[in-house]
């Protein structure tokens, strides 16, 4: 088992992954403890889809004057570890040895400072809205793929780890089937997601 999950982790890069590292990510504490997955979503300018502008997000490429939102961001600096497009095609910003920045002000299982001990996925998507099946099939295997060499014991969207700031992934986003997917016990998700 582990030599498989080191054929697909290279210092933290996974091997299925397009990467276009980001600057924006710094070195996790010490004491981290890479346990816990969050969801979100985005998509630039909301509600928009497949267009290149999440990337440039990430990559502090984006021409804060070609669209009115974008104002409401200038000067962003995130970024997360994964990105998964509407046709499942994934994409990876940040080595998950280090902190992406993703999570901002945020808690779960006792802990704050998400950002320290997590692992962030994006999906093109907006919140209320439901996601296409080639995003979920992406998440089946990523998912593992992140338990097989980091030990993943929670997952969680942005919204259960910043409630009342953040309302992403949001309820189009289909936790049973993110279980039944990857196989995973109920207790790793939020409670009242998926049936116990």
């Amino acid at each position: 088992m582990k030599d498989e999950a080191d054929a697909l982790w290279q210092a933290g890069w996974y091997r299925f992954a397009r990467a276009m590292p980001s600057p924006n990510f710094g070195a996790r504490p010490e004491s981290a403890q890479i346990d816990l997955i969050v969801l979100h979503s985005i998509s630039l300018p909301p509600g928009r889809y497949g267009g290149d502008e999440v990337q440039q997000l990430f990559t502090n490429q984006l021409d804060w004057d070609a669209h009115p939102y974008f104002q409401q961001i200038r000067g962003t600096q995130v970024s997360a570890h994964f990105y998964v497009r509407r046709n499942g095609e994934l994409w990876q910003f940040v080595s998950c040895d280090a902190r992406a920045w993703h999570a901002g002000p945020s808690a779960w299982r006792g802990r704050s400072n998400c950002n320290d001990d997590s692992i962030g996925i994006e999906l093109e998507g907006l919140e209320g809205e439901r996601f296409e099946d080639a995003q979920y099939e992406t998440l089946a295997s990523l998912c593992p793929a992140i338990a097989q060499h980091y030990a993943i014991a929670f997952v969680a969207g942005h919204e259960h780890v910043a409630p009342g700031r953040k309302i992403d992934p949001g309820p189009g986003f289909t936790w049973p089937r993110l279980q039944a997917d990857t196989g995973w016990p109920a207790a790793m998700f939020p409670a009242g997601t998926v049936g116990r």
